[in-house]
Formats: C-alpha cells, sequence, structure tokens
C-alpha cells in the first residue's frame, strides 16, 4: 500500500514535518517555481500528485510577471482535488483573504498551530 504523502513549500516548519512523518506520511518538498525547492508545483498531475500541499502563504505569492501565479496553483488543487494548507497567523487571516479572493475551498488559511490537526485530519 502506498503511503500518502505531503507536498511542503520551503520554509515550512521542520516541526511539522517530522510530526507528519511520524505520523506515517511521507513529505516531498515542491517549489514555487522560482525558489527550485523541488519538483515544481506546475509539474503536478494525476500520477505525480500528492495528497495535501503546505507552507506559508508568500510562497504562493508572485510578482506580475512571473510565470506560475497564485491562480495557478489554485486551478492544480482544483484540477486533482489536493487541499492546500497556507500558514498564516490568525489576526492576519482577514488581509490574506484579500490578497487572495479566488482561492478554492480546497485552499484554507490556518494559523501555524492549527496546522497540524488539520493536516492529519485531512490525510486520515
Amino acid at each position: 500500500m502506498t503511503r500518502k504523502s505531503v507536498g511542503y513549500f520551503e520554509g515550512t516548519d521542520s516541526k511539522l514535518l517530522t510530526h507528519i512523518i511520524m505520523n506515517g506520511y511521507d513529505t516531498i518538498p515542491i517549489s514555487n517555481g522560482l525558489d527550485h525547492h523541488g519538483q515544481s508545483v506546475a509539474q503536478l498531475n494525476s500520477r505525480t500528485r500528492h495528497d495535501l500541499l503546505v507552507g506559508y502563504l508568500h510562497k504562493i505569492m508572485a510578482q506580475e510577471d512571473d510565470e506560475l501565479q497564485s491562480g495557478d496553483i489554485f486551478h492544480i488543487c482544483k484540477t486533482y482535488d489536493i487541499p492546500l494548507l497556507l500558514e498564516v497567523p490568525r489576526h492576519l487571516h482577514e488581509q490574506a483573504r484579500k490578497l487572495i479572493p479566488d482561492a478554492p475551498e480546497l485552499v484554507e488559511l490556518l494559523d501555524p498551530s492549527e496546522t497540524l490537526d488539520r493536516a492529519l485530519e485531512l490525510l486520515a
């Protein structure tokens, strides 16, 4: 049986990733297309998809002329049914939602203290 996998953007908390591994899931680095941290999120498809993506909001925010925009990442999440957990301090959630008004329901803003519980819930 294949283990479920979590794709994580650069800078994701190492304690979070350790807890995810200790709960029986794999963690795989994912690139936003600029940082070359792992496989580019743009290359995810039905064969290479992950069960969950995790990262900080700034990792999906692009400059206007960058090739990969947050909307492209949202499209990938919708197409392959991949939840995306974005860590944003709770007091900044309202401002963050204004930055990504086109985020689908699969994209959740979470205070970092809530991310592990929500990730495990989604992976169960």
